[in-house]
């Protein structure tokens, strides 16, 4: 009962701070985890291995369904997910089952395959989002000189704004991110269009400062031109076998941004309050929904890379830890020793409880104005 409360509770906090698209967030995240737990399932499925629970949801169960020995599940708050493999809980890490179709009587490569099916789902889902991305067109900065800073070097080779930059150093330009893509320190031919008619110029970038995504101010080649205050939007569309290489492209590209952001927060230059966790997703998701269905794709895409990445790091009760975990079997030819097993699993459940928390407080303080 009181799982359903407080779900009732999310809903009518949802419903009156965001309207009914908060219902489109509740959606795209329950998916997330769905396909999450269905990687889980279907490899443990394949190799044999017994599924007791697959739920989506958390807390209590509001519709079951028995399918021989699996019951499915519709659980009352909708921010999660579990399945529930035989001789496998995440909850009671000392409960062990030794039938032929346990996940306690597999080889470590088999569970090693059952617990990386998760987060390669997830990765696989962002793929294909953004192969329908593709079809669908995404919104991009057009490539058109907005402002030309003084004394730059644009501004001695003749860039006026309007011009629209359609390649550097032969290299095709489509929006405003692959200019600084292809601006690199030596000569560089720019090929524009003005006015209709297509010009050639070149320059030579001045070493310049500017600040990055992690707000770092780095020194690097500038030609000094910026989209203005009232950039151009243009819709790109990727077909066919472009889809692929769209989708490819971008999959790495979320990758390292989680990577990288990771270790910036590691170094200190990302600080700590800056961490968002699912208040943070659940705000920002749903404000995307009045921006479009390729936005709303877009942030799903990311939170499902996301989803996969951080479920393979190393920390017990996650996936990762459980692969690290089996690949120490793997390599020393025995299990780790219960004890430390069990108590690796409790400290990695408080770890996560306390991120959680953490993370909470911060979305919270960010939004109420805490945070300057």
């Amino acid at each position: 009962m009181k799982s359903i409360l407080l779900t009732i509770g999310i809903l009518l906090c949802g419903l009156y701070f965001y309207g009914l698209h908060f219902f489109v967030t509740i959606l795209a995240i329950s998916f997330l985890i769905f396909f999450h737990e269905l990687g889980h399932f279907s490899v443990a499925r394949l190799l044999g291995v017994g599924v007791n629970v697959f739920s989506v949801g958390f807390g209590e169960k509001i519709y079951t369904k028995q399918i021989g020995a699996t019951q499915y599940c519709i659980s009352a708050i909708p921010l999660g997910g579990y399945v529930s493999l035989k001789g496998q809980e995440d909850l009671d890490p000392s409960a062990k089952n030794f039938d032929p179709d346990s996940y306690n009587t597999k080889g470590p490569l088999a569970r090693i395959a059952i617990l990386v099916a998760g987060p390669a789902f997830n990765i696989i889902l962002a793929f294909l989002i953004y192969i329908s991305l593709g079809y669908i067109g995404v919104e991009r900065i057009a490539p058109i000189v907005g402002a030309v800073s003084e004394n730059s070097a644009a501004q001695s080779a003749g860039i006026m704004v309007g011009d629209e930059i359609l390649s550097i150093n032969g290299a095709q330009i489509r929006e405003w991110n692959d200019i600084s893509k292809n601006v690199v320190a030596g000569d560089l031919n720019l090929q524009i269009k003005r006015a209709g008619e297509i010009k050639n110029l070149n320059l030579t970038p001045k070493m310049g400062e500017k600040l990055n995504i992690w707000r770092e101010r780095i020194q690097t080649p500038l030609i000094g031109i910026s989209p203005g205050n009232k950039p151009k939007y243009i819709t790109l569309y990727h077909t066919g076998a472009s889809s692929l290489g769209f989708a490819l492209d971008e999959t790495i590209q979320s990758s390292k941004i989680i990577l990288v952001g990771l270790e910036k927060l590691v170094s200190g230059v990302v600080s700590p309050k800056e961490m968002g966790g699912i208040v943070a997703i659940t705000d920002i998701t749903t404000k995307a929904v009045s921006y479009g269905a390729s936005v709303v794709l877009l942030l799903v895409a990311l939170i499902s890379v996301n989803l996969g990445i951080i479920n393979l790091f190393p920390i017990p009760a996650l996936d990762g830890g459980h692969i690290l975990f089996n690949l120490i079997e793997l390599v020393f030819r025995r299990p780790v020793p219960e004890k430390v097993f069990i108590g690796a699993s409790y400290a990695g459940i408080a770890i996560l409880a306390m991120l959680m928390i953490f993370t909470i407080v911060n979305d919270f303080a960010r939004m109420l104005g805490f945070y300057q």
